[in-house]
């Protein structure tokens, strides 16, 4: 664990040999989430009065950060991650518009309503199981203002378990799941940590929140990743075999009969010649291009989406990695809003 991610910890065990009464270190937890929660409700609110008093939006993006990277088993810095993020989105490089046509500038197909302070909230003792559900309840904030629909900036891959609970918790039923990564994080606790960022889509799978887990770009998987695989039904698609499986993962047809789609791209997904700024190195991935045929050609109602694991302790010094994850979020946002 980091220095960072410590520090709530070294706090709280503080407080206890000083006998502070546990009611009132709850109190103030509670008062700390509770003006977390009331932040981006006001942000998403405003954001999406603005959306529907522009009119003629049936879906429009909104991004959401959640800066957490303590549950990494290698190294912390995903949780940097989105501010790097949104300052290449709009980096004066490149315009506004997304390759498919949309206007990122316009609200109808990309707002923001900030970050969750998950350092602040951690700094307050709190834990990883009430940490889980403050981001589900963000996430669920950013759905309840209608058309908006979350993106969610990482952090690491853990993020993606209360994520994809909130959507599928507020939709009302499971979504089917396209999940780009190197790894297919399916482990039952890697390292004793039901939180770990290599076991959020096992967490996914046990609480019911997708019929159906698509994992595209595997290339680590030991026998524990295909064993966990078999017993949930996910359709791991690995690299070793990707001419074979071109054709069909970039004419992807998924949502039908469910809540819709989620997206989580992973950015180790991408070989590391196109994004060396991520904690686990995997040679052997996808090239952009790859990546963006899929996005561009699936077919179905993208409901949210995450981009994670970009670390910026680990990129090029002129941002390459953040470049192209911005370039994802872009894809995405584009893909979502309508």
């Amino acid at each position: 664990m980091s220095i960072i991610g410590r520090r709530g910890i070294h706090f709280l065990h503080k407080l206890n040999a000083e006998n502070v009464p546990v009611a009132l270190i709850e109190k103030g937890q509670s008062r700390v989430i509770d003006a977390s929660l009331t932040l981006i409700r006001e942000r998403a609110k405003l954001k999406g009065e603005l959306v529907r008093a522009l009119g003629g939006a049936v879906a429009s993006t909104s991004l959401l950060g959640v800066p957490l990277g303590h549950n990494s088993s290698f190294l912390q810095g995903p949780a940097f991650a989105p501010p790097r993020i949104r300052e290449a989105i709009w980096c004066g490089s490149t315009n506004s518009t997304t390759e498919e046509g949309k206007e990122l500038n316009d609200p109808r197909v990309l707002t923001d309503v900030g970050d969750v302070p998950v350092q602040e909230i951690r700094d307050c003792g709190v834990d990883d199981d009430r940490l889980m559900n403050v981001i589900s309840e963000s996430v669920k904030l950013v759905m309840e203002q209608d058309p908006l629909r979350p993106l969610v900036l990482g952090g690491d891959h853990s993020i993606s378990y209360p994520v994809v609970r909130a959507v599928s918790e507020k939709l009302g039923g499971p979504v089917d799941i396209l999940h780009l990564d190197a790894h297919p994080d399916i482990y039952h606790a890697f390292e004793d940590n039901k939180y770990s960022h290599a076991s959020s889509f096992a967490r996914i799978m046990e609480g019911g929140y997708a019929r159906r887990l698509l994992q595209v770009g595997i290339r680590s998987i030991n026998n524990e990743g295909r064993v966990q695989g078999k017993r949930f039904g996910v359709e791991q698609y690995e690299m070793r075999t990707f001419s074979r499986d071109r054709h069909f993962l970039e004419n992807l047809k998924l949502g039908e009969g469910v809540k819709g789609v989620y997206i989580s791209i992973d950015v180790d997904c991408l070989d590391p010649a196109f994004a060396p700024g991520v904690s686990h190195i995997e040679p052997g991935g996808l090239s952009f291009r790859d990546v963006l045929n899929i996005l561009h050609n699936l077919q179905g109602d993208v409901v949210a989406a995450d981009v994670v694991e970009f670390n910026p302790q680990r990129d090029t010094v002129d941002g390459m990695t953040a470049m192209v994850a911005a370039k994802l979020v872009r894809e995405l946002a584009a893909k979502i809003s309508k």
